[in-house]
């Protein structure tokens, strides 16, 4: 899992009146909690794009005063019109202690059903994992492959390695939807088609 360095620094003073002239200056007040104590700090706003201006999974290692903590974000306050980052809470991590953590979904290989006119549709581009720090996944990887039109891969199917995938195995990760122009063929027939496509791709007559 990749980490991202923040530096910070100790707040005195925890009133509105200080919390908006931080904001004013560009920082951003937080919360540290998790760990043996509560550290309430603040850091400059800019520090924190790389974490929640990416859509990839990340650990922050902040730096206050000397003294270097290991966290996840754990909820981010922005304000409704300027979308201002207003306050951010930090938990810190344990190595004995799990963590949940919401880690995208990437795709490994094409999908025939995708070459053969199909669309790939990732219904869900994040999922919940609950993992010790040292095994969360920075990606979970969906390989499809094998993914004919129409068909999906479930979260059921993807692979777990020390971690464990709260979402439920039922729901669908990623499908190849059904043109519109071909919905009123039966699976039979959009297999048949797929199978001369892929046969003429290789050279070969498709078999009678």
């Amino acid at each position: 899992m990749r980490e991202i360095e923040i530096i910070g620094f100790k707040r005195a003073n925890l009133g509105k009146a200080e919390s908006n002239r931080l904001r004013a200056e560009g920082n951003v007040p937080g919360v540290l909690y998790g760990g043996d104590e509560l550290v309430q700090f603040y850091a400059q706003a800019i520090q924190f794009r790389p974490v929640l201006y990416s859509p990839d999974a990340c650990f922050v290692k902040i730096n206050i005063e000397g003294k270097e903590y290991r966290a996840i974000v754990q909820e981010s306050q922005w304000h409704p019109v300027s979308e201002m980052l207003l306050h951010v809470d930090l938990l810190e991590l344990t190595a004995g202690k799990k963590v949940k953590m919401d880690i995208p979904v990437k795709t490994k290989g094409s999908a025939p059903g995708v070459a053969n006119g199909g669309t790939l549709v990732l219904k869900n581009p994040k999922l919940k994992v609950l993992s010790l720090p040292k095994y969360m996944p920075e990606t979970l990887e969906v390989d499809i492959s094998a993914l004919t039109m129409g068909k999906s891969v479930k979260v059921g199917a993807i692979e777990t390695d020390n971690f464990e995938i709260l979402t439920s195995p039922i729901v669908t990760v990623v499908t190849v939807a059904i043109p519109r122009a071909l919905r009123g063929k039966s699976e039979e027939e959009l297999e048949a088609e797929e199978a001369e496509a892929a046969a003429a791709e290789g050279g070969e007559a498709p078999a009678e």
